[in-house]
């Protein structure tokens, strides 16, 4: 890994989070009367819980209990409220600008200001852990996307393909045992001819998914081809070769920058994930030389972990690209922002002759919550024509 990078990287996600807590706390803060004692729990609670998220991922490098675990959990869904939290303290500022210089406010909250500040807090508050327990329980209920699309066949025997696709799994303290259990029942329901994940299979550090050993989990996904990943940048940020070295332990294959043909019928093409030049000193190949090579008179899919440049998969005759990445942004509003910053967000799109899906994923990264989008595994059946 790029140590500068690395550090830079940090850094700057450290400065965000601590600004905008800090901004958080205080808004807070000034909500809470000056003579009650509350202000002192608040400090004390405040300065705990945004400490939590960070002490946790720390600590489970050196040791893996129920502390730990606790400390990463509580941690994780702080960030939901933060965001939250965030917005309404925005809004709450914006109102009090309008109302300097236009007097929006009725007599009754500048004559009670006080007890309104109380009152407004009081409601943020009910209405952020409602709208979080929400965002949690549509997390823990993933949906399973089906849907058809026709291929052009050229020189393949194949007429149909079962395909289920789930990216983002997470796997790691938060997405454990349970919840893998879950996405091995609902694949295997499928009767897939093929297993694909578009990276991020792993959240960071593979300590929680030894200790659980998750990978026997893993082995328990059947299908007629096998199952078959590409790295994303999660698996990069916590140490790609061990992560790979631990899919390909328990019967995942990891396509690496190169082409494979499946049972002589299609091509299955994996790129690395785009972020593999910022942690490491090595470049991922272009498109087209990974693929110079293959009879392009097959079918060809592509795992391309990050949905950024859509336009080469075309360029190079990729008959159906599938990706994750976005989360389709997780948590609203982000949803609206990540349909800003790429061209697909998350669904399906045909875009000339290059079939285009975009996964929300089975599950995420950060707080155990979904209120922008879904969590999925999707099943694409392609038919041959």
């Amino acid at each position: 890994m790029k140590f500068w990078n690395f550090l830079i990287f940090i850094s700057i996600v450290l400065l965000v989070y601590g600004s905008v807590n800090y901004y958080i706390f205080l808004r807070g803060l000034q909500a809470i009367p000056k003579e009650t004692i509350f202000r002192n729990y608040y400090v004390i609670f405040f300065i705990l819980i945004a400490l939590t998220f960070w002490a946790g991922r720390i600590l489970e490098n050196y040791m893996l209990n129920w502390f730990t675990e606790t400390l990463v959990w509580i941690g994780s869904f702080w960030l939901a409220f933060i965001l939250y939290f965030f917005l309404f303290a925005v809004l709450f500022d914006l109102l009090r600008i309008l109302n300097h210089f236009l007097g929006i406010f009725p007599s009754f909250i500048t004559e009670n200001y006080v007890k309104v500040k109380v009152v407004s807090l009081l409601s943020v508050i009910g209405i952020v852990i409602a709208t979080v327990i929400y965002g949690h329980i549509n997390f823990l209920n993933p949906k399973i996307h089906k849907f058809d699309i026709t291929m052009p066949k050229k020189d393949s025997q194949l007429n149909s393909l079962n395909i289920a696709v789930a990216s983002d799994l997470h796997l790691g303290t938060i997405v454990g045992k349970k919840r893998l259990d879950d996405f091995v029942e609902k694949v295997n329901s499928l009767n897939a001819d093929i297993v694909l994940l578009p990276g991020d299979i792993f959240d960071e550090d593979l300590g929680p998914i030894i200790k659980e050993n998750l990978g026997d989990n893993l082995k328990q996904i059947k299908s007629k081809y096998g199952v078959y990943a590409v790295t994303g940048n999660h698996e990069f940020i916590g140490g790609v070769n061990m992560a790979v070295e631990y899919m390909e332990n328990h019967g995942i294959t990891v396509i690496r920058d190169t082409a494979i043909l499946i049972d002589s019928v299609f091509y299955l093409v994996g790129r690395e994930d785009l972020s593999i030049n910022r942690f490491t000193d090595d470049q991922r190949k272009d498109l087209s030389a990974i693929t110079k090579t293959i009879n392009k008179n097959l079918p060809i899919i592509l795992l391309d972990h990050q949905p950024h440049n859509l336009h080469i998969a075309r360029e190079n005759g990729i008959d159906l690209q599938l990706s994750g990445h976005t989360h389709h942004g997780q948590l609203w509003p982000l949803n609206y922002i990540t349909s800003k910053i790429y061209e697909i967000s998350w669904g399906y799109k045909k875009i000339e002759d290059t079939h285009y899906y975009v996964s929300s994923g089975f599950a995420g990264w950060g707080p155990p919550v979904r209120t922008g989008s879904r969590t999925e595994v999707v099943n694409i059946i392609v038919n041959f024509e």
